[in-house]
């Protein structure tokens, strides 16, 4: 048996890669952080974090995202959603070393936007995206395939998620699609619906069906999910006609765990609780819930709640738990009574951290995230879509 072997997918084929052993340099997965990291033990962490962000000054800009670990989000510049500290990034032209504090995709993003003196680094490569990876440029070809073999592929435009990567982007701004944040997903499927008859919604499907239904009016009978892992999708060639959004078989691995069910049990245990929740949670959680947005509509709308309020909080528990911190004159609690943290936004800790900045200070570079040119241009094209459209706020 070789180290390498493969599995069919549609009319594709992945490699099946032995842990530990092999790469796949397209995937978010089978990555390795090299060198030697500070124990977790160390009680200088923080020091040292402190010391090599000062040596580094203003050569290096730190972004963090929402979900990140307080201990981790202490040394940001700035804090936000992916696509605010990709534009943040973009918006720091003179710092030549961007630490990204999220995960794969976003410091992808980052790269996108910034300019080619400035070098974007991930802490620990192994911070990819369950999502993300549930959608792979040899999956989306195969469907696109599978599309124009039923006939609909010339008035389908393919809309991604943020939440995905440079490759799946590129495709969108190939194929004359675009990116969409969890903010503006009505104002770009009201796009696409512009450029032709279908979408295909990647990877979350529940980002896609909740848009769909509750903002653009559109029957959940005019809503397929098309399986990769299927032939064809698991569709029929009646039912790609039929359909008018394709939405791809993904989901956050936290927000999908939020069920109906959470929410009638914290109604049964918080009098009066307001439920807010985020629309990459199931359709029939969204349903129950008081409120349904962002992460930066979450934030801003317990920020600007009244005092003695009770919120129940659908969406990463660190976040929730910094919520919780900073409005103790507010009930704020979790959805589920089960924590979960999103594992690979947890895999940004401080020795990681620490790690990265004092190589820099070394003058070595660890990590760095570099879109190919080919791959970057046609992602931007997408972005650029996606930033032309009107009267919306681009955060997710």
């Amino acid at each position: 048996m070789g180290d390498v072997t493969t599995i069919a997918e549609g009319s594709r084929s992945l490699p099946l890669l032995f842990l530990g052993r092999d790469t796949d340099p397209h995937s978010e997965r089978g990555v390795e952080c090299p060198g030697s990291l500070p124990p977790a033990s160390d009680p200088d962490l923080v020091e040292r974090a402190l010391n090599a962000k000062a040596a580094l000054g203003d050569q290096v800009f730190v972004l963090g995202h929402h979900y990140q670990r307080d201990e981790v989000i202490q040394f940001a510049d700035v804090t936000g959603d992916s696509f605010k500290l990709a534009r943040d990034a973009a918006g720091r032209p003179d710092a030549p070393y961007i630490v990204f504090c999220g995960v794969h995709f976003m410091a992808e993003s980052a790269d996108i936007l910034t300019n080619e003196n400035q070098t974007v680094i991930l802490p620990d490569l192994a911070a990819g995206c369950s999502m993300a990876d549930m959608a792979r440029i040899q999956q989306v070809e195969a469907a696109w395939d599978a599309l124009a073999d039923a006939g609909v592929a010339d008035v389908t435009v393919p809309v991604t998620y943020m939440n995905s990567s440079a490759d799946i982007k590129a495709f969108c701004g190939r194929n004359g699609g675009a990116v969409c944040t969890s903010s503006n997903a009505d104002a770009a499927l009201d796009w696409a619906f512009q450029q032709g008859e279908k979408v295909l919604f990647l990877p979350d499907q529940h980002l896609g069906r909740n848009t769909a239904v509750l903002k653009l009016g559109i029957s959940l009978e005019e809503c397929v999910v098309y399986d990769p892992h299927k032939p064809g999708g698991g569709l029929t060639k009646q039912q790609l006609a039929d359909a008018k959004m394709i939405l791809w078989r993904g989901h956050c691995s936290v927000h999908g765990r939020f069920t109906a069910a959470s929410v009638d049990d914290v109604r049964a245990r918080v009098p009066g609780v307001n439920v807010i929740v985020h629309p990459e949670c199931q359709h029939e959680v969204v349903l129950k819930a008081d409120l349904v947005g962002s992460t930066e509509y979450i934030i801003k709308t317990i920020d600007e709640a009244a005092p003695g309020t009770s919120w129940a909080v659908g969406t990463e528990l660190n976040l929730v738990q910094r919520l919780a911190k900073q409005h103790a004159d507010k009930n704020i609690v979790f959805l589920d009574k089960t924590v979960c943290y999103c594992a690979t936004m947890n895999r940004i800790d401080l020795p990681h951290f620490v790690w990265t900045l004092e190589n820099l200070v070394a003058g070595t570079v660890v990590n760095p995230i570099k879109v190919d040119a080919q791959t970057e241009k046609y992602a931007k094209i997408a972005l650029d879509r996606m930033l032309a459209l009107p009267g919306r706020s681009n955060r997710d």
